[in-house]
C-alpha cells in the first residue's frame, strides 16, 4: 500500500516539475506571486541563501529519469549563479546550500571540471567564516552579527567534509567538525529543542545571548530549525562516523516527533501560542529527509520508528498541503519563511526535500549532501 501512494506522488511530481523545468529555465526560484507563478531570485538577489534548491531539484529528477531537460534547467541555474562570486561581499554561511547542490551535484552526477572548481570556491568561502578563537562559523555579515551562528549552517557543513574528502585536505573537516560540536553544546537545550540563533563573543567563543530569529519568541522552539538539526547532525555522522552526532540527531529527532505526533502538520513554533494555527510543511519535509537517512543508520529496533515518522510526514503533508494543478509552479503550500513573516507561503526547499525525501523512497540514492 505504501509503494501505491509513493508512486502516485513520484508520478504527480514529475508530471508538474516536467513542465516548470521548461517553462522556468533561466530563473532561480524561491516562491510563487498571488498567481502561483515562480519569482526569479536571479534578477532580485543572486546571493540569495535558497538558490541552490532549484538546481539541486532539477539534478535529483535527472538522477531518477534521465530526462535531459532537467539536466539543461539545472546546469543553466549552476551558471547562473557564477554572478554571486562576482558580488561577494553578499555571500554568507549559505553558500553550502547555494553551491553544494548546484554544483557539487553536478561534479558528483556528471564529473564536470567547472562544477568541482565552483564548489571548492564555495567551501573556501565558507572555511573562510570560521572564527578561529570562538570556534565557530559565522552566519551573516551585519556589523552586529559577528559572533552570530545559526542552527541551519549544520546543512552547510556537508560541503566542508566533501572538501576534505575530495581535496585529502583535513583542514576543512577540522571546521565543520569544530562548529558541530560547539553547535552540540550552546544550540541544542536539555528536551532536543534547539535555539536558533546564538551570538558568542568573537574573542572569547563565550555566549553572550540566544536569540529569537525566526521563531515566536527567544526561548521558544522555531520548527525548521528544528529539522536542520536533525538532518544536519544525520549528515555529520555520515560523514565523520562520529556517535556524539548520531546521538544529537536522535534527540532532536525524538522531540520532533513527539512535538507533530498528534497530526504530524508541523506548526512554525512548537512553543507559540495555539491561535493562529500556523503551520511550516517544509519543516516536515526537511525532517522527513533526515529521518530516513537516521533510520538507516540507528539499531535495529529503533528502524522503524523513524523510518514510519518519515512516511508519516510525507504522506500527510501531500495529502493536505500538495498543490498538483497546471495553474501554479510550485507544490507544497502551508510553508512559513518564520513565524511572524510571510506565513502559509511556497517555499522551493520544501518541494526540493519532497523530492529528495520521495527519491530515497523509490531507492533512487543520489546522496545531494
Amino acid at each position: 500500500m505504501a509503494d501505491m501512494w509513493i508512486e502516485d506522488i513520484w508520478d504527480k511530481i514529475n508530471e508538474k516539475l516536467s513542465r516548470t523545468a521548461i517553462e522556468k529555465r533561466g530563473t532561480l526560484p524561491y516562491t510563487t506571486d498571488n498567481k502561483g507563478r515562480y519569482d526569479d531570485k536571479f534578477r532580485s538577489d543572486v546571493c540569495w541563501w535558497t538558490n541552490g534548491f532549484w538546481p539541486g531539484m532539477m539534478w535529483l529528477m535527472y538522477a531518477s529519469t534521465k530526462n535531459e531537460e532537467y539536466r539543461f534547467t539545472a546546469e543553466n541555474a549552476e551558471k547562473l549563479l557564477d554572478r554571486a562570486f562576482e558580488q561577494y561581499e553578499g555571500l554568507h554561511h549559505d553558500v553550502g546550500f547555494m553551491w553544494h547542490l548546484s554544483a557539487g551535484a553536478d561534479y558528483r552526477i556528471t564529473g564536470s571540471r567547472d562544477s568541482y572548481v565552483r564548489n571548492m570556491y564555495a567551501a573556501n568561502i565558507l572555511a573562510g567564516r570560521y572564527n578561529i578563537k570562538g570556534g565557530y562559523i559565522r552566519a551573516w555579515n551585519g556589523k552586529e552579527q559577528k559572533g552570530y551562528a545559526i542552527i541551519d549552517c549544520m546543512m552547510n557543513i556537508p560541503l566542508l567534509y566533501w572538501a576534505s574528502e575530495a581535496t585529502g585536505d583535513d583542514r576543512y573537516r577540522y571546521i565543520a567538525t569544530s562548529h558541530a560540536d560547539k553547535t552540540i553544546k550552546n544550540h541544542i537545550r536539555e528536551d532536543g529543542s534547539v535555539h536558533h540563533i546564538v551570538n558568542y563573543d568573537p574573542t572569547t567563543g563565550d555566549i553572550v545571548e540566544t536569540k529569537q530569529g525566526q521563531g515566536y519568541a527567544v526561548g521558544s522552539s522555531w520548527s525548521r530549525g528544528q529539522s536542520w538539526g536533525l538532518y544536519g547532525f544525520v549528515l555529520s555522522y555520515l560523514h565523520t562516523n562520529e556517535t556524539r552526532y548520531l546521538n544529537a540527531a536522535k534527540r532532536i529527532a525524538n522531540y520532533f516527533i513527539a512535538a507533530c505526533c498528534d497530526d504530524y502538520l508541523p506548526k512554525s513554533d512548537f512553543r507559540s501560542p495555539t491561535a493562529p494555527v500556523l503551520y511550516d510543511a517544509s519543516a516536515g519535509l526537511i525532517a522527513a529527509s533526515g529521518l530516513i537517512e537516521l533510520s538507516r543508520v540507528v539499531s535495529e529496533n529503533e528502524k522503524a520508528m523513524y523510518y514510519e515518522a518519515a512516511l508519516r510526514f510525507i504522506k500527510t503533508i501531500s495529502d493536505n498541503f500538495a498543490d498538483w494543478s497546471d495553474e501554479t509552479d510550485a507544490i507544497i503550500t502551508h510553508c512559513s519563511e518564520s513565524y511572524n513573516s510571510q506565513r502559509h507561503c511556497t517555499l522551493i526547499y520544501a518541494d526540493y526535500f519532497l523530492v529528495e525525501a520521495i527519491n530515497k523512497l523509490k531507492n533512487i540514492n543520489t546522496f545531494m549532501w
